[in-house]
């Protein structure tokens, strides 16, 4: 691919905060990466995924701020691997089920990381409503994933595009761990940002799912 167009930047499905990101922050990474032998994609996505994990014990460790740089860095990888395949035309159905799979266990790991902080001193909420608002941020994060899947499979219309995707998601969990910094309850906010806004997502794809039901064919 012409590394002089636009078009390896992004993919069609990316918006909002995550194109934003590719376009301004990875395209600078990924040109140089390219001109290494040897390098794959698959291990950037390993990397980035690893990366995305280390954020999430940090954070459970109590270093919102190191957590925060961790998971950004992670967060330009993870658009990095797909560009590198893009340039070097080696797309594959295995490396997108890879990058997909992977993400998952960055995105659980920070929401895991960001619950444990906040049973930390000097915020220590009440372990009842910190394990409520942790699954329920885990359940949904990973369903707004799920069901952009299960939708696209079963060729369903989900509506408009929302910010409760993984670019956006992440994006507040990083900007809560800087916060962390000068204000320590500020991974709270994201955390419930992440119970209640992922969730209200869901169901509203559930609603809107049932409205556009259609028989499904059976071979």
């Amino acid at each position: 691919m012409d590394p002089s167009s636009a078009s390896w930047q992004t993919k069609p499905t990316d918006r909002f905060i995550l194109k934003w990101i590719k376009v301004h922050l990875s395209a600078r990474v990924t040109p140089h990466l390219a001109a290494r032998q040897g390098l794959e994609p698959w291990m950037v996505t390993v990397t980035s995924a690893a990366l995305g994990v280390l954020g999430g014990i940090l954070f459970g460790l109590g270093w919102g701020f190191a957590a925060g740089w961790t998971a950004a860095a992670a967060q330009v990888l993870d658009g990095v691997d797909g560009q590198l395949a893009r340039l070097r035309d080696c797309q594959s159905t295995g490396g997108a089920f890879w990058d997909s799979v992977l993400d998952r266990y960055a995105d659980g790991a920070m929401v895991i990381g960001m619950t444990v902080y906040l049973a930390r001193p000097p915020v220590s909420l009440p372990t009842t409503v910190l394990l409520f608002l942790g699954a329920a941020a885990l359940i949904g994060s990973n369903l707004i994933s799920y069901t952009t899947a299960r939708a696209a499979t079963l060729r369903l219309s989900m509506g408009p595009p929302t910010l409760a995707s993984k670019g956006t998601r992440t994006s507040v969990m990083i900007l809560s761990a800087w916060a962390s910094l000068l204000w320590p309850p500020a991974p709270l906010l994201a955390l419930v940002y992440l119970a209640v806004h992922t969730n209200a997502v869901v169901w509203l794809r559930l609603r809107r799912a049932r409205e556009a039901s259609q028989p499904l064919d059976v071979p």
